[in-house]
């Protein structure tokens, strides 16, 4: 028996959108990535001395020690793209799967405590075991952000109803409040306030190359796993009874996104300090672009993102040189305008 056109057409509609959806994707991820390598070369050549592009290709093929130009790009300025590039996707893939899985609109790591529990760890590091390694200091970042999670997941669950978006946000604004309020109290009577002043405004001038080494394997792992999670964070996204009707084990599924995001935003700060809004941005931006399916949305996310920290640290070595602005002021000029859009957009959904 024939369907009657009028069932068939839709049908065909939604498979024809699916395709459009996979093309985007592709193309974003594809053109995406060509346009990452061509920004980070270019970036490379800026700063407070001009290098061209030639030097740039000599550095990386024909290193010479003695010529100045070659060490500055390989000791200073490729390090520092690396870290941009890894840290933005970290961010955004992070901001992501936190949006997914909590079908919170304004979810974001630096909204929701785990920037400022980072920090606040990374105060108490500095403070109490000066001196301490790298991969040290990325696990005292991890702890940090579950204590930040941790704290607004509690008090925003507290009221009746749950832990709805505006109370997350919410939650999230105290908390960091607070935990910043200690972590400055602590930098003050330690007199750490100066390690401290690099986290607290964000940037890539520290970068260096064991941080890549240390951050890389984690940072990749995560990404890994937040792929290989995405279906499961697209069906998540539409509801927890909605998923688990369809048989997705929902326990485990938000603890692994939870250990994903705590190892991307732990790492990412460790690194570049409280910069926020790029986990809220950029997983919107990927929606609008590529549709609600996660399988699409954290690739995207994760070249756009990535895309995003690179021009974000070119700005700040251009906008004053030879001063550097802070990256995290550069986001936020952009984040602070798109949150207020997001929360007056929430409100009237209400």
């Amino acid at each position: 028996m024939n369907q009657p056109k009028e069932a068939v057409q839709p049908v065909q509609d939604i498979e024809q959108k699916k395709k459009d959806r996979a093309w985007a994707a592709w193309l974003i991820i594809l053109c995406g990535g060509g346009l990452l390598v061509l920004l980070m070369a270019f970036s490379i050549t800026k700063g407070a001395a001009g290098i061209p592009l030639s030097s740039v290709w000599d550095a990386l093929f024909r290193f010479d020690a003695e010529n100045t130009r070659q060490l500055i790009v390989v000791d200073l300025r490729l390090p520092r793209v690396i870290a941009s590039a890894l840290v933005g996707a970290a961010f955004a893939v992070a901001g992501a799967i936190m949006q997914g899985t909590t079908r919170n609109p304004m979810a974001d790591s630096g909204l929701l405590g785990l920037n400022a529990g980072a920090g606040f760890a990374l105060s108490i590091c500095f403070a109490f075991f000066p001196g301490m390694g790298y991969m040290q200091i990325i696990l005292f970042s991890f702890s940090g952000s579950a204590l930040g999670a941790g704290l607004v997941n509690g008090i925003a669950s507290r009221r009746r109803g749950g832990a709805t978006p505006m109370r997350l946000v919410l939650a999230g604004a105290a908390v960091s409040a607070l935990l910043a309020a200690f972590s400055q109290g602590i930098a003050l009577y330690f007199a750490v306030a100066q390690d401290l002043m690099f986290w607290t405004a964000g940037g890539m001038a520290g970068s260096n190359w064991e941080q890549i080494k240390i951050m890389t394997p984690w940072i990749l792992a995560a990404l890994l796993g937040a792929i290989a999670l995405s279906r499961s964070i697209s069906l998540l996204s539409l509801g927890e009874d909605v998923a688990k009707g369809l048989g997705l084990n929902t326990a485990i599924v938000n603890a692994l996104c939870s250990l994903i995001v705590l190892i991307l935003a732990g790492a990412s700060v460790s690194v570049v300090g409280a910069v926020g809004f790029v986990g809220l941005i950029i997983p919107h931006l990927a929606r609008s672009l590529v549709g609600v399916d996660y399988r699409w949305i954290i690739p995207s996310s994760a070249v756009l993102g990535a895309l995003l920290m690179v021009a974000a640290d070119l700005g700040a070595r251009m906008l004053n040189p030879p001063f550097e602005t802070p990256i995290g002021v550069l986001t936020a000029l952009v984040g602070v305008p798109f949150f207020l859009y997001l929360s007056r957009k929430q409100k009237r959904a209400l």
